[in-house]
């Protein structure tokens, strides 16, 4: 590890912060600053807008490359990379090497941190060894390394001040996620659904790492921090043991509803909001009932993990659509609202203070497997989905070839994050556009080994050939207001500026630029590699950036990360996405633009 030599790098108030309130009051204000971009989504609230306007529509055409930084690791950069006054801060896939970078000197590396882990954590990696990003409070930086370690960097050196091993990658939990800094706690989720783990989310103190509260996905209401009398599900009281109930015996112990994607934080309520992942196994044969409360969207206390109120989008889980995505919160007039994508490929918006299910509405046309969300609040089935039982993995039994599902296994939309801009008040979706057979089978379960107990594979819909669309998206009406197709799914996380302009990545590379309220492409540019990875923007020395890492990988590209060749490897992806191949290549490369001088 190199240490630092010079400092340049962050903000006064951030080296000077400590005590909880004080670590939670400096992200507040901070993350108000459009210059920096301080946390993975930019923002507690998950819009991904930057309020810089020096790019507009009228000038996004003179974007140029500034500076580039090889990673030096090749296979999926998900995530993206935070500033800090004038540094920039990233992780890598495994080995999740973090680089702090010098924004006065092009990128000059101040120090490198590379954990040193067991790499027998990779084959228990489901869909790619991706790391989403790293986050900043109480100068520090956090990493969820693999293994399931957090570790506390000083920010200003790289130096270790603490850390804490979160799960058992021997029994399948591995860490893939950003984590979140709400107040004097720092927030992570697990990975490992397809092993059998019962997902949580744990707070862990930023001073120290001690583990301040923990809620599990499934179980008891000791573990899931569920109140049966206060926390309510569409508006009514969960009850006592709400998911143990819909579990057959204990089921529920390797239940999955694992909690890999994006956690929101409201200041106001001191509500963090996240969903929970896909039942354990994929067989559904095998765990009837609801299976509760994986598919959920939870609305935690930040400071003791209480549930105020949670509802489960797709119960029974037939089809592994993870919940996972992010919760976008925003505001409609005087309402506080929570807009989500979820893989189902509905698009909900609830009131983020009660719960109340406003708006549930398909965000991609293909969409088969479900006619429509249940809105009538006196019906038995309010809330949940009208299923098409054809479309209905194990609906007849095992060992049924379930053919022509849409959404596919990966969903309408996967963990890669939407933007939304308050100037358009739209919401901008990075979407996939892909069909799956689905041939549930029996399986049994081992600790640390594959529980998945399906065989998948994908295409496009019928008579189409595009697996992918950005849509900008109406969430107060529920519909489409513009959709441009991709060739291949939309597998990176989008941006929207206050100079109504829209940036998001393609897998075959491109960084494109569309206008925020026509979609008409504006500007693009072939990146060495697939973009995966969060676009962002920032400000330094009065001019404008764009920022964003590319590499291919994840689930969509697995095949060409991993070398897997066999069209059902990858869960299924690997067919699917065989053409990419002819496109792009591996590689980790950070790219910086800024308009032309």
């Amino acid at each position: 590890m190199r240490k630092l030599l010079l400092l340049s790098c962050v903000a006064a108030p951030a080296l000077v912060a400590s005590g909880a309130a004080f670590a939670n009051d400096e992200l507040v204000t901070l993350q108000k600053d459009a210059k920096q971009w301080v946390m993975p989504a930019g923002n507690y609230n998950n819009q991904r807008y930057s309020a810089l306007n020096q790019i507009t529509n009228k000038n996004v055409k003179d974007l140029v490359p500034a500076w580039s930084f090889s990673t030096g690791v090749l296979r999926g950069h998900e995530g993206g990379p935070l500033v800090i006054g004038d540094v920039m801060y990233f992780s890598t896939p495994f080995p999740n090497i973090v680089y702090a970078l010098d924004l006065n000197n092009d990128g000059k590396i101040l120090w490198k941190y590379e954990p040193k882990q067991d790499p027998s954590v990779i084959p228990v990696m489901c869909c790619d060894t991706v790391n989403r990003g790293v986050a900043y409070g109480d100068g520090k930086i956090f990493l969820h390394q693999a293994d399931t370690t957090l570790v506390a960097l000083d920010a200003k050196t790289g130096a270790p001040l603490w850390q804490v091993k979160d799960g058992d990658p021997s029994k399948g939990s591995t860490g893939t996620s950003a984590p979140l800094v709400v107040k004097d706690k720092v927030l992570i989720g697990v990975s490992g659904g397809e092993f059998g783990v019962r997902g949580w989310v744990s707070a862990y103190n930023i001073a120290d790492g001690k583990l301040a509260w923990r809620g599990y996905s499934e179980g008891p209401d000791a573990d899931t921090l569920i109140s049966p009398e206060k926390t309510t599900a569409l508006g009514k009281p969960v009850g006592e043991n709400s998911s143990i109930s819909t579990w057959e015996g204990d089921q529920w112990k390797i239940g999955g509803g694992a909690t890999w994607g994006w956690i929101s934080y409201d200041p106001e309520l001191n509500l963090v909001y996240y969903g929970s992942g896909n039942p354990s196994t994929w067989n559904p044969v095998q765990r009837p009932g609801d299976n509760k409360w994986s598919m959920s969207i939870w609305a935690r206390n930040g400071d003791t993990g209480e549930v105020k109120w949670i509802y489960q989008m797709t119960p029974h889980d037939q089809w592994d659509y993870d919940g996972i995505n992010e919760m976008v919160l925003q505001n409609q007039g005087s309402k506080k609202v929570l807009v989500h994508f979820d893989r189902n490929g509905y698009g909900y918006t609830l009131d983020r203070v009660t719960g109340e299910l406003l708006v549930a509405e398909k965000y991609d046309p293909a969409v088969n497997w479900s006619t429509k969300i249940d809105m009538d609040k006196s019906s038995k089935t309010y809330g949940r989905p009208e299923v098409v039982a054809k479309y209905a993995p194990g609906s007849a039994g095992e060992d049924v070839n379930y053919k022509g599902i849409c959404p596919a296994a990966l969903g309408s939309k996967d963990e890669q994050p939407s933007a939304y801009s308050p100037i358009t008040e739209l919401n901008y979706v990075p979407t996939n556009h892909v069909c799956m057979d689905y041939e549930p089978f029996r399986v049994s379960y081992t600790a640390g080994q594959p529980y998945v107990g399906a065989t998948l594979s994908m295409y496009p819909p019928p008579g189409q050939t595009n697996m992918g669309n950005f849509i900008a998206w109406d969430a107060k009406t529920g519909k489409i207001v513009w959709s441009d197709k991709e060739q291949f799914s939309v597998w990176s996380g989008a941006l929207a500026t206050a100079g109504n302009v829209v940036f998001y990545g393609t897998l075959e590379g491109y960084l494109k630029a569309v206008d925020a309220k026509t979609g008409e492409e504006l500007w693009k540019y072939k990146t060495p590699s697939g973009i995966i990875g969060d676009v962002n923007a920032f400000e330094h020395d009065g001019k404008q950036y764009i920022a964003v890492l590319s590499g291919v990988g994840g689930w969509a590209g697995i095949g060409l990360a991993a070398g897997l060749t066999d069209p059902t490897a990858g869960l299924g992806a690997v067919g699917g996405y065989a053409a990419l191949s002819n496109y792009t290549a591996l590689g980790g490369t950070l790219t910086v633009f800024a308009l032309h001088k």
